[in-house]
């Protein structure tokens, strides 16, 4: 979509989305699926792991005919592109939106299988817990993080983006731990846009500020965001500006299967270099 925007977009793989280190709970699960009273997918990674893993077990028609909620528009087309049905789909797109969307449909004793990424983040399963939800999460995948070579980064320092996008908390860590000190500088320098709440609030965690927020977990969504950093930088300049983001550069990371990184955009009259 930024293309569409008239983007260039240059890969630079961050997070590379593999395999979880032990994969038997992945299978036992799938072999087990009909035990569970729902289904909780927080992430359209989560959908794939476990919605192969079925189909492996022979256990896939048993998965299309459970009760499965889902955290926002993106998983929800993870799922429906395997045929399964989406029950509920969180309003808020983090885990305490989808203990939201399903807690009224939930009684004590019930289990809940919830399969996540194997860093992933504890919030839903200790809100289930809390209402005496049996939950079982399971490593469906794994984030494994690229490091960022030399040369990368000096470009990065050199290139000084005007806006840079988080699709993802785990990417926002992800890229500090790579970038260091470099990514920091370029971050203070630059209008930064997170995806969600939740990578806007790991941003904050992590010391940076956040220009701006996409109102919804979808690429329209995160380049709307984007053209609203712009305009808040531009706010000061005069003039009328085009609402297209114009001459911008993007990176975005490219794995063997599915990742995760952050997106650098520099609109005129900043420097539109991007590593």
């Amino acid at each position: 979509m930024l293309e569409e925007e008239g983007a260039e977009v240059i890969v630079a793989p961050l997070l590379e989305i593999t395999a979880p280190g032990d994969d038997r709970p992945l299978r036992e699960a799938a072999q087990n699926v009909g035990r569970f009273a729902w289904v909780l997918f927080s992430s359209p990674s989560a959908v794939e792991a476990f919605a192969q893993a079925t189909r492996a077990a022979g256990t896939l028609s048993i998965l299309k005919n459970s009760k499965i909620a889902v955290v926002g528009p993106k998983t929800a087309r993870a799922a429906l592109d395997w045929d399964l049905p989406v029950t509920r789909q969180a309003q808020s797109s983090n885990g305490l939106g989808v203990y939201e969307a399903v807690r009224d449909l939930l009684n004590p004793g019930d289990e809940v299988l919830l399969p996540a990424a194997e860093e992933g983040r504890l919030e839903l399963k200790e809100a289930l817990e809390a209402r005496g939800v049996k939950v079982l999460k399971i490593p469906a995948y794994r984030a494994k993080q690229n490091l960022l070579d030399p040369s990368s980064l000096a470009a990065l320092k050199a290139a000084g983006p005007g806006v840079v996008l988080f699709a993802s908390p785990r990417t926002a860590e992800a890229f500090l731990q790579s970038a260091g000190e470099v990514g920091r500088e370029v971050l203070s320098r630059a209008a930064v846009v997170a995806i969600g709440p939740t990578t806007a609030k790991a941003l904050a965690a992590l010391g940076v500020s956040v220009a701006a927020v996409a109102d919804q977990p979808t690429s329209a969504e995160l380049v709307a965001a984007a053209v609203r950093a712009i305009r808040g930088r531009a706010g000061g300049c005069g003039g009328a500006r085009d609402s297209r983001l114009s001459s911008l550069q993007r990176c975005q990371p490219q794995t063997r299967t599915r990742s995760n990184g952050p997106g650098l955009i520099s609109p005129l009259p900043l420097s539109c270099k991007c590593w």
